[in-house]
């Protein structure tokens, strides 16, 4: 049986192939190249009709990595997602802190989640970042309390948490949100979404 082994072959058919799939979209070029690796990383074209951004969200997100902006996450699973490779270029890093002695602490002592006491403690950190949630819908709308008390100012929110519980919920407040966004709609998403659409950005930067 013939089939491709090199993975930028492989890549680069897979690519072609969803061109095919998602036809001609009212979106830019980088817009684009965000929705084609987020329907490569799920196998489901579908996704094209999900992906929500504000306007210029995507430039913004791109200039900010090319500026050397870290990458704050809800969990690890988009925090080994995210290539770091490539965040390191610029000077960036990944940072997950859900884990950390002083979070485990101050979560066991608040009862708030481990991922909303990790960015109450990152907070001060997370000015001009770019943040990305793929799990936690407790985290997104915790985030965007944070943003709305003026406690931080990230330069993009890539929030993108899957249930049946906040999910769909917390990512329409995220649209409601003054703060540049890119978003999947309904109960859809997932860690290797949120950690996609960031890789496809990283992947851009000049």
């Amino acid at each position: 049986m013939d089939y491709i082994t090199d993975p930028r072959a492989i890549e680069t058919k897979s690519m072609e192939i969803i061109d095919g799939l998602i036809g001609p979209l009212p979106v830019s070029e980088e817009e684009r190249k965000v929705i084609k690796r987020v329907v490569h990383t799920t196998g489901d074209p579908e996704f094209a009709k999900l992906v929500r951004w504000s306007p210029g969200a995507v430039p913004i997100g791109i200039a900010a990595l090319a500026r050397g902006a870290s990458v704050f996450t809800d969990v690890n699973m988009v925090r080994v997602g995210v290539n770091s490779r490539l965040l390191s270029v610029k000077g960036g890093n990944a940072v997950c802190a859900i884990s950390e002695p002083r979070v485990v602490a101050e979560a066991e002592r608040t009862g708030k989640t481990r991922a909303m006491t990790a960015f109450d403690l990152l907070a001060p950190e997370m000015n001009g970042a770019v943040i990305a949630i793929g799990n936690a819908p407790t985290a997104l709308f915790h985030l965007l309390s944070l943003v709305e008390a003026g406690r931080c100012r990230p330069a993009l929110i890539v929030g993108t948490p899957v249930g049946f519980v906040g999910a769909a919920e917390s990512k329409e407040a995220l649209t409601q949100a003054d703060v540049p966004y890119i978003t999947v709609t309904g109960n859809k998403g997932g860690s290797n979404i949120a950690a996609a659409i960031v890789n496809a950005m990283l992947l851009q930067m000049p």
